[in-house]
């Protein structure tokens, strides 16, 4: 094998393109806990401003900590998980553009056991 072997540079890319999708699945992970965050934060900013079970000043403003808290990781893991899907396409093409570029032939005289 040569040093320029398309085989080596598939399985490079395969390797990538899972990294790529251990990421991405860890960002829809952060995105879930974002978003029940922000659904946590405004429930209790709802019942502090009711005054529903008594809690404070430090209730409100913890609520609202987290509700920016989890719009801003939203909004992070996002963009972060979009750039991600773009490379995983990206490197898809790549390595589809690599498979084509393989001298592939068809095997006519196949026995017929395996029918």
């Amino acid at each position: 094998m040569t040093e320029d072997d398309p085989t080596d540079e598939i399985s490079d890319i395969e390797d990538r393109i899972e990294r790529l999708a251990e990421i991405a699945e860890r960002c829809r992970k952060y995105i879930l806990a974002s978003k029940i965050a922000i659904g946590s934060g405004a429930a209790l900013l709802l019942i502090t401003i009711f005054g529903l079970l008594g809690t404070g000043q430090t209730a409100a403003l913890g609520s609202i900590a987290l509700v920016l808290g989890g719009i801003v990781s939203l909004g992070s893991n996002i963009s972060t998980l979009r750039q991600t899907v773009d490379a995983i396409g990206a490197a898809e093409a790549r390595r589809s553009a690599l498979i084509g570029t393989f001298d592939l032939r068809v095997v006519a005289d196949t026995p017929m056991k395996l029918v």
